[in-house]
């Protein structure tokens, strides 16, 4: 059974999390990152099981990074991950704060790929180190010629750079391929540049695409990655993670804080282990649905949207559309939901007109203006009834 098809729209209606309560319910919601689907059995029986028990105190044990590495090994070939070389932290984003604060200072540069997932710039601002700017290519991909450029520049102005990589990339749906990150690997080698990868989308990549994980490149000894069950199998509210490390980057996970490891909770845990170690047939069911998914909205954004342009997602549940040949600018758009003010552009336009919130590109960094990120794992009327009413909305404003 497709998991995205599994909820109505009323039954989603009565979620209380960000996705289904930040907009009125006239509002068709394709924004966070959050899929519309029920959880997944195998997370559901291991949650019943401990609250039917009272099992809700403090985690404990290795069964998660165990639960991924052999969820690794089977789906990604990774056969060299140690559990040894792990360390259990909240979350994705909280786990590369911790890592920032082992490897860099304050001051010191972290590169970022632009576009790219917003809360990268905000996280590394707060942690007081400096952003430097290495755009993708105008084909969404890694631009090695310039990121070579860009880790120079780091070099030249910190002793300790770093590269925020995102594999798969947010908000594109970029999988980088083993050539690509073979050579990302040889350029941070080069300048002396760690590498900090965020792989938190690694299972769900889609057909024609495969994941690699950086640290199973060549090259990558000295990096770490970051992930979770958190996209792939919608965990969001139950908080875990895992922080790897390669070989050469161990002595640096040994001096992370004790304290770090206090931030999981016991449920999110069970939750993720469970999804790492049984939640393989869900999540192939979900793959399905997602292919369904990008193929239809390919063709809603044709016929409702001509002049937009879809980049194509290899993997992750968001698509990267560019709506610049559309007029719709790139400042505020009128009153509308005026409390909302990461919104601008196209977003402002079809939040206002449609009723229907997406992502808007200016916060991704540059090359964001004039687009937006679709969530597009919802149920196939939703995503139809959502590309038709902008559809319209342009009809009208034309």
């Amino acid at each position: 059974m497709n998991p995205l098809t599994e909820l109505t729209l009323e039954e989603l209606r009565q979620r209380t999390s960000m996705k289904w309560r930040r907009y009125p319910d006239d509002v068709l919601p394709l924004w966070v990152a959050e899929m519309d689907v029920p959880l997944a059995p195998p997370v559901h029986a291991a949650l019943k099981t401990a609250i039917d028990s009272g099992d809700t105190g403090y985690p404990a044990g290795s069964g998660y990074a165990a639960a991924l590495e052999r969820f690794a090994a089977a789906r990604w070939g990774w056969n060299t991950m140690d559990t040894a070389r792990t360390a259990l932290v909240p979350d994705v984003m909280m786990g590369i704060v911790e890592t920032l604060r082992l490897i860099t200072g304050p001051g010191d540069v972290v590169v970022l790929t632009p576009p790219v997932y917003a809360p990268f710039f905000a996280f590394v601002t707060h942690a007081d180190r400096e952003v430097l700017e290495a755009p993708l290519g105008a084909d969404g991909r890694l631009d090695l010629d310039g990121l070579d450029g860009v880790f120079q520049q780091a070099r030249a102005r910190s002793d300790r750079p770093v590269f925020l990589l995102c594999n798969p990339h947010n908000p594109t749906g970029t999988v980088h391929t083993r050539q690509e990150l073979e050579g990302v690997a040889v350029l941070a080698r080069r300048h002396g540049v760690r590498v900090i990868s965020d792989e938190v989308h690694g299972p769900l990549v889609l057909a024609g695409a495969r994941f690699t994980p950086y640290l199973s490149v060549a090259g990558s000894e000295d990096a770490f990655a970051l992930t979770s069950a958190s996209k792939a199998w919608n965990l969001a509210g139950l908080k875990a993670a895992l922080l790897i490390a390669g070989p050469e980057a161990e002595p640096d996970l040994a001096r992370l804080p004790e304290e770090v490891s206090h931030g999981p909770s016991h449920l999110g845990v069970l939750a993720h282990t469970a999804a790492f170690r049984e939640g393989g047939s869900w999540l192939d069911s979900l793959l399905t649905g997602l292919e369904h998914n990008r193929d239809l909205l390919q063709s809603l954004v044709a016929a409702h949207l001509p002049g937009a342009t879809l980049l194509r997602p290899e993997g992750t549940y968001l698509a990267w559309l560019d709506c610049s040949a559309l007029g719709l600018g790139d400042s505020a758009r009128g009153e509308g939901l005026a409390v909302v003010t990461d919104l601008a552009g196209p977003a402002r336009f079809f939040l206002d007109e449609a009723r229907v919130a997406l992502s808007s590109g200016h916060v991704f960094g540059q090359g964001g203006d004039g687009h937006l990120r679709i969530n597009y794992a919802t149920h196939p009327d939703i995503l139809t009834e959502a590309l038709q009413r902008m559809g319209r909305a342009l009809d009208r404003g034309a």
